[in-house]
């Protein structure tokens, strides 16, 4: 295959321009025509590969992890749609606080996606009464994010790694560390956040005890559907058995849900609708960005690129690109640059920069609503709320700077520094 040129990065960049600041500059226009835009973008690209490159592998290969993608997305979604909780009292800080670490420990075992589906309405609906955009965003962070660092389950790009023979519970023995200071910190800054605004917020003393209240939970039957979606995460076969898999679990979700449960939940599909259009553009685009970086990837990490270089450059690339691919892009250029033959030797000898890919990966897919699947989502569900939610560019600078951005200094500094 010809190598892509440099100039074929340009749909993908005018992508991420159009996502940053079309909902901003043109909010209305955007919500028109986003869908023209981003399928525009990967047309563009894709002409490019068939005609110009005559690259169907790559296209196969982005084909495949778009639909591996959506589906196990969409199907946690409708599963997770079909499951309510009903919450009662008011999340108070440091209720709020032990709310987002349960669901940072249940990312692990539903992956990121499925606890954020399941959660972000109960946690909207527990804070209603003085809900303001930091609720969402550290949710973010937390529950659809950083939480998922323990497990292949947890995260995409972990779930890749273990596809590339990582043992299932290496990610736990070794990101552990990394994963207690990053979601302890973000705890630390949300509680402080959380206390001073309702502080201002001067509202009455709840009328229940949000730890005492009854909460219901309708939708049981969906919890098999539930465990058949995390089962078929481990199905590796050529002839899409897990999307198929995936697939059957959320039509059987949908059409034995109660209609009052999806009622409850105000369930619809325009989020995941969006997130599919908008990721089929972003898959697509990204092909020669991805092969760039595989061709210059050893040049730009050196010979002996330490642990930080792998933290800093897997991360910073994971809040710009989707964090999955670009986890499997440095897994594979360390793979070439230390000479390991197998992925068994590979982690014998360099651990810790695998440690730094796979925490990179997770942490900085948080910076950015594009970083990874659920942050997308989670915001979709929060403009059907009325939330007034931060744009792309916003969030960046609002939030991922002041208060992200130094807890994975922090991390770097305390782990892969040396």
């Amino acid at each position: 295959m010809s190598v892509p040129n440099p100039w074929s990065i340009l749909p993908f960049g005018l992508l991420l321009g159009a996502m940053a600041l079309a909902p901003v500059l043109a909010h209305g226009w955007w919500l028109r025509h986003y869908a023209k835009v981003a399928l525009g973008l990967g047309a563009i690209t894709l002409i490019y590969y068939i005609f110009g490159l005559h690259a169907w592998t790559p296209i196969g290969h982005s084909v495949h992890e778009y639909l591996s993608f959506v589906t196990l997305v969409g199907g946690l979604y409708i599963v997770s749609g079909g499951i309510h909780m009903g919450v009662k009292g008011r999340g108070r800080p440091a209720f709020n606080v032990a709310f987002l670490f349960v669901g940072a420990v249940l990312a692990n075992i539903l992956g990121t996606t499925g606890a954020a589906m399941l959660l972000v309405r109960p946690w909207i609906r527990l804070n209603q009464a003085r809900i303001k955009p930091y609720h969402i965003v550290f949710f973010i962070f937390i529950v659809a994010n950083f939480g998922g660092c323990l497990t292949p389950i947890g995260d995409p790009p972990l779930f890749l790694g273990y596809l590339q023979g990582v043992p299932f519970w290496w990610v736990l023995e070794h990101c552990w560390p990394m994963w207690l200071l990053g979601v302890g910190l973000l705890l630390l800054i949300f509680y402080g956040i959380d206390r001073y605004q309702e502080w201002r917020a001067a509202l009455p003393p709840p009328a229940t005890d949000p730890v005492v209240a009854g909460w219901r939970f309708e939708g049981r039957a969906n919890v098999f559907f539930l465990l058949v979606m995390l089962g078929a995460v481990f199905v590796n076969h050529p002839d899409f058995l897990r999307e198929g898999l995936m697939l059957a679990a959320a039509l059987g979700s949908y059409f034995t849900t109660k209609k009052s449960v999806h009622e409850a939940n105000g369930f619809n599909f325009h989020p995941i609708e969006e997130v599919a259009i908008l990721f089929a553009g972003i898959f697509v685009t990204m092909m020669p960005a991805l092969a760039w970086l595989g061709l210059h990837a050893p040049d730009l990490l050196g010979k002996t690129p330490s642990p930080g270089v792998f933290y800093w450059g897997t991360g910073l690339l994971s809040s710009m690109l989707d964090n999955a691919p670009t986890y499997l892009a440095f897994f594979s250029s360390l793979t070439g640059v230390v000479g390991a033959p197998d992925t068994v030797t590979l982690l014998q000898t360099h651990a810790a920069e695998v440690v730094g890919i796979s925490v990179g990966a997770v942490f900085f897919g948080a910076a950015t609503y594009i970083g990874n699947g659920p942050n997308f989502m989670v915001k979709a569900i929060a403009d059907q709320e009325k939330i007034p939610m931060p744009s792309f560019v916003e969030l960046i600078w609002k939030y991922s700077l002041p208060c992200l951005l130094p807890v994975l200094v922090i991390v770097w500094w305390v782990f892969f520094r040396a």
